[in-house]
């Protein structure tokens, strides 16, 4: 009885679960570079910190969206006036282009 409590507890206690995954040659060679120059301790830290970083990534991406990307189509179908033709924004995105590359 005391040991099957103290299984059941521990299952109730653990907050991580264990994966097995498959990495591209390149993707493994990089975590493990990672733990080898010291800058993770292991490759489950590479993992969670490049799972993080996806997540932010995500929320990011999400507050844009929201805040930003819906606002201005709302705006364009209230008022299609405020349209801009695709044709003035492609020549504004080449002269932008032009000059970036003039300053190199």
């Amino acid at each position: 009885m005391i040991e099957s409590y103290s299984v059941l507890w521990m299952n109730v206690m653990r907050t991580t679960q264990q994966f097995s995954i498959t990495l591209p040659n390149d993707m493994a060679q990089l975590v493990r570079g990672k733990v080898a120059s010291g800058e993770y301790a292991s490759e489950s830290e590479v993992i969670r910190d490049g799972l993080r970083a996806l997540l932010a990534r995500d929320k990011a991406m999400h507050a844009w969206l929201l805040n930003e990307v819906a606002p201005a189509y709302d705006a364009l179908k209230a008022d299609p006036a405020r349209a801009i033709p695709a044709q003035e924004v492609k020549n504004a995105l080449a002269n932008e282009y032009k000059k970036a590359r003039k300053t190199r």
